[in-house]
């Protein structure tokens, strides 16, 4: 099953030109993602860092984001891309990760060029160290040497651009990255235009594909990212929680501010509707096939 899940991931990009992942931190966000129509999913680390109340900060463990990661797997048919930081160490404890990704269902990892523990990239003032690039390569390598799929990617996330070191170190480290066996680059920013992400599209020399992240630059639509030709996957990074505590912030408030649920009950899903995301209906079926 993760094989043509993988195998999907390869076909959305070569159909669409662009593959659309949305960020999840469980089944049901999973689900959601699903039904909306995106293409694939991100196994967020920020994500699941707030669902747990935590900074992301590498304090999440690789068996706590395995776990939830194998718990998406099982309750949808998209591909998962996950999102594994550093790598939980140096480049042994990558080749390690690698195999346990792959066997619980991801297509695909992304891997940071920061130094162990990392910093969530776009809060103000964060400490943004860089691996050395040889050192950074010997993981890329591990991760490519591991995998047991050949079509399983491994996309090097590049994070000059964040550290405030300029394209033309960005490009020189993408560039590493794709000899060390990187299959895509993710190139990364906090400028609140797409400018800069731009820039390094069009001067990116080399035959690896381009995933970005939007979250700071919203106004990098799809259309935009198809017409630079090299993005191939554009990863919607951290929508999903924040619209689930937008949506719990306004009805918590309203029902202290009402004094109960009369009217907020009526703005919100039916609990019929969440009985059929946990299919209850397959339940009542197995029950009068099963039960006697």
């Amino acid at each position: 099953m993760s094989k043509l899940k993988t195998k999907t991931l390869h076909d959305k990009m070569a159909e669409r030109g662009l593959a659309r992942i949305m960020a999840a931190h469980s089944p049901l966000s999973a689900r959601l993602a699903e039904e909306a129509g995106f293409d694939g999913l991100w196994a967020s680390g920020f994500e699941l860092s707030a669902l747990y109340g935590l900074p992301d900060v590498s304090v999440i463990t690789m068996s706590e984001h395995l776990q939830m990661m194998r718990a998406i797997a099982e309750r949808t048919s998209l591909p998962i891309v996950a999102d594994i930081d550093t790598g939980f160490g140096n480049a042994v404890n990558v080749h390690y990760a690698i195999g346990q990704y792959e066997a619980a269902g991801a297509s695909a990892v992304v891997i940071e060029d920061k130094t162990f523990p990392k910093v969530t990239s776009l809060v103000a003032g964060g400490r943004q160290e860089l691996l050395r690039i040889e050192e950074f390569q010997g993981k890329l390598e591990a991760a490519a040497n591991a995998r047991k799929d050949p079509d399983f990617l491994i996309i090097a996330r590049n994070e000059a651009l964040i550290a405030g070191l300029g394209e033309e170190e960005a490009l020189r480290r993408a560039a590493a990255y794709e000899e060390a066996g990187a299959d895509m680059i993710l190139i990364h920013s906090k400028r609140k235009t797409p400018d800069e992400v731009e820039s390094f599209v069009r001067n990116w020399n080399g035959t690896a594909p381009i995933v970005i992240v939007p979250t700071a630059y919203p106004q990098m639509t799809e259309s935009r990212a198809k017409s630079l030709k090299k993005i191939r996957m554009l990863i919607y990074g951290n929508h999903g929680i924040r619209a689930a505590v937008t949506a719990m912030q306004k009805l918590f408030a309203q029902i202290i501010a009402e004094g109960g649920i009369e009217k907020a009950d009526r703005e919100i899903v039916s609990v019929e509707e969440i009985f059929r995301l946990q299919n209850m209906g397959g339940v009542k079926e197995k029950e009068g096939k099963y039960l006697r």
